[in-house]
């Protein structure tokens, strides 16, 4: 079956400022007050029905705003063809929303058949590299754009990795074009897990592939951090989250927070931070 035309004229252009997640709990207020943000992120599985209350509101406010799809459900870490029902489901909604900005996770979640409710950590290497890379081929080939890739928190690590995470991001949008979606609070909670230097990581990636920047915040559990997104972003990621742009420029920044979702001022409160320190940064970048 053909895909209808979008109703909208074009893609849309996610800026190099702050946005913030939508959620249901806000949708009316947003639309009844029209806030001063940048853009909206919205994790794609949640549209993919063919009509009902969440297109609608999608819809309505994306003519208003900016949007990025987040997707969680693609798996293209698992071996194996991807999800071709799913990726059909991807299709029809980015055609009819033409948002500015696609992204998913690099991990994996799929056994053949079985689903995993989780975003699972992949080997760094070359046989998982490929098999990514292969897959980001795929996804940007039947969506006829460029997708972006996201580093995700971990909190295992297998022995026979060969490379580290950031060579490993590096490696997949060198080989594909993709973009990377650099989760700082993700990269926080990784450093403090498995001892990896944040800054060092941030220094290896090629600069004008990173498109977009997540932050979030964690919790403690025992010597763990946990990745929650449900509270405020952390004092210590707010300084990596400065060195990045000091890094890599002015970059789409998300304050991600989907868990004891919080009223829409506090959300606001944070998306400031993140634009006060893009505002006074001076950017280097190589």
């Amino acid at each position: 079956m053909l895909t209808p035309p979008s109703r909208f004229a074009s893609r849309q252009h996610v800026p190099p400022a702050t946005g913030v997640g939508l959620r249901a709990v806000h949708y009316q207020q947003i639309l009844t007050e029209r806030p001063a943000i940048a853009w909206f992120e919205v994790h794609s599985e949640n549209y993919f029905g063919a009509g009902g209350q969440p297109l609608y509101y999608l819809e309505r406010i994306r003519h208003d705003y900016p949007l990025s799809l987040h997707g969680v459900g693609l798996c293209l870490g698992s071996t194996g063809p991807l999800d071709q029902a799913h990726l059909q489901r991807l299709d029809n909604l980015v055609r009819q929303i033409e948002p500015g900005l696609v992204s998913e996770h690099l991990s994996w979640g799929r056994v053949q058949q079985r689903f995993l409710n989780d975003l699972l950590p992949l080997p760094f290497t070359e046989e998982a590299l490929a098999v990514v890379c292969d897959h980001i081929d795929e996804v940007q080939e039947r969506l006829r754009r460029q997708i972006l890739v996201e580093n995700i928190s971990r909190y295992v690590e297998f022995r026979h990795s060969t490379m580290p995470e950031c060579e490993f991001v590096s490696s997949v949008a060198r080989r594909t074009g993709c973009g990377i979606l650099l989760d700082v609070n993700n990269l926080y909670v990784n450093s403090s897990n498995h001892g990896v230097d944040p800054l060092a990581y941030i220094d290896v990636l090629p600069a004008r592939a990173v498109k977009e920047i997540h932050l979030a915040g964690h919790d403690r559990a025992g010597t763990l951090l946990i990745d929650t997104h449900g509270t405020r972003v952390a004092e210590p990621v707010w300084f990596l989250y400065r060195y990045a742009i000091e890094r890599l420029g002015p970059i789409a920044t998300l304050i991600e927070w989907d868990t004891d979702i919080p009223a829409f001022d506090v959300l606001m409160a944070e998306a400031r931070k993140a634009t006060a320190i893009m505002e006074n940064c001076d950017a280097f970048i190589a």
